[in-house]
């Protein structure tokens, strides 16, 4: 069996590069050599590996930094610019808050609040942790929400282990990508619920003149996002991942007996707790804040920042503060090369002219009546997404259809609000979206897991996105 294992990794190794090299290297022979195949062939090797893990998943995240440059995509320089993305300080300022939570214990607290408010049965914890990452990342991004959910969830993983290893392995699998799903479900409600909505708005506002309204993209976002994490609960805990639906008696005293031994409130939790709130206030506020001042020094990123340095520089009430550098030493660091890849995947996108290429066969198809031009675009919005961050998507594809929508003489949000929402069902490949790799480095879920339940995932929210094009064709 070892054997077999063996063997069967050595082919998931060199069977991707071995491809690669030989397509390219025909490629030049024939004088075919080109940009956007050089492109296909990166894609087909990262995809590859990433799925068969033949290697750690953040060191094929390096492979762009290799041979982009090799292979014209872009300057060394240009490539290793993705990897310093403002965003991935974002992710880094989100780690370090979340490792102060979990180092406080705030995070026990707050998940056994949440279970004793839901019910001890399997199925109903994972639907208030859903709810409750669905709620939160309607208005922070959707990346901090999963931060601030999985270190309880990981409690809460560890408070039940005492059950058959069947069940836990489906439970932990459905509570894992139930918070990444719903806190990328939720961002798609309001505005600033994640990056990509804003980037639509503004990316319109500025090259076409058509800015989108908070309440006009509530009006789509939200009951199609409430549609869509009801619809992903169902199928997640009744099909794709079946769980025990009984009631667990055990688990509820357990729970019960767990919130009682925490006693009173620590002044770690508490100063923990008010970082926690103060950058929720400044991500909440910041809109508002800039309105009335327009040099407001803060963004997300910002707050991220100063939030993770908090942790540093406040003590805990026993003359330590309450992070210390050695704490790092658990931070993913991977995820964050993780999507750097991704941004110089998207890079390329556009370097190798394959977006360009894109834009004029949709030109083509200009004949269609708008409701099936609209479901074509969110289709290609919906692929596109699986293989590069949903920002990264929306930033390179949403010129296109509002170009499309113009030539049409169709209002560019009628394009572009679906289209920004596919960006958002990105479930399958844990480099599409942050929730997706934080609920990856759990270490309970397995590619081909996150590959088929995210797959379902992205039928049904499709299916959605279809049916709320012909709404608003009406």
């Amino acid at each position: 069996m070892t054997e077999q294992k063996s063997a069967s990794r050595n082919i998931n190794l060199t069977f991707p590069p071995l491809i690669a090299f030989l397509i390219i290297g025909a490629a030049h022979l024939t004088c075919q050599s080109s940009p956007v195949l050089s492109l296909l062939v990166m894609l087909f090797w990262m995809l590859a590996w990433w799925l068969s893990e033949a290697v750690p998943m953040a060191v094929t995240a390096l492979l762009p930094l290799v041979f982009f440059p090799m292979l014209k995509l872009g300057t060394l320089e240009q490539v290793s610019a993705n990897y310093g993305d403002k965003y991935i300080f974002l992710f880094l300022g989100g780690f370090i808050m979340a490792q102060g939570l979990e180092k406080s214990g705030l995070h026990k607290r707050i998940a056994l609040r949440i279970i004793t408010l839901t019910g001890s049965s399997q199925s109903r914890i994972v639907f208030g942790f859903m709810l409750s990452a669905y709620l939160i990342s309607m208005w922070i991004s959707n990346t901090a929400t999963t931060l601030m959910m999985f270190p309880m969830a990981l409690s809460v993983s560890s408070m039940l282990a005492g059950q058959s290893e069947s069940d836990m392995s489906a439970f932990r699998v459905n509570l894992f990508l139930g918070i990444a799903y719903a806190s990328s479900i939720g961002g798609m409600a309001t505005l600033i619920g994640t990056p990509p909505n804003a980037a639509a708005s503004g990316i319109l506002a500025a090259n076409f003149g058509a800015p989108i309204g908070f309440l006009e993209w509530m009006r789509y976002g939200l009951p199609f996002s409430f549609l869509l994490l009801l619809g992903a609960f169902v199928l997640m805990t009744r099909f794709i991942f079946r769980l025990n639906r009984n009631e667990t008696q055990s688990a509820d005293a357990l729970l019960h007996h767990a919130l009682t031994e925490l006693g009173p409130i620590s002044k770690a939790e508490k100063r923990t707790l008010a970082i926690f709130l103060t950058a929720i206030l400044l991500w909440l506020s910041e809109g508002i804040i800039r309105s009335v001042f327009p040099n407001y020094p803060l963004n997300d990123v910002l707050i991220a920042l100063l939030a993770g340095i908090a942790f540093f520089i406040v003590r805990n009430g026993k003359n330590e503060t309450l992070l210390e550098w050695s704490d790092t030493t658990r931070l993913p660091w991977g995820i964050l090369l993780m999507f750097g890849g991704g941004l110089a995947l998207a890079f390329a996108f556009k370097s190798s002219g394959s977006l360009e290429l894109l834009t004029r066969a949709l030109a083509q198809f200009n004949h269609l009546p708008v409701t099936l031009y609209t479901i074509v675009l969110c289709l290609l919005g919906v692929i596109l997404t699986a293989f590069m961050s949903n920002l990264a998507m929306v930033t390179l594809f949403v010129p296109v259809v509002a170009s499309l929508a113009l030539k049409l003489n169709v209002d560019p949000a009628v394009f572009v609000i679906p289209v920004t929402l596919s960006a958002s069902c990105d479930f399958m490949f844990p480099m599409s979206t942050p929730p997706n790799a934080i609920a990856f480095s759990s270490g309970h879920i397995n590619p081909r897991s996150m590959l088929w339940g995210g797959l379902i995932l992205n039928t049904l929210a499709f299916a959605l996105l279809c049916f709320f094009v012909w709404l608003m064709g009406i």
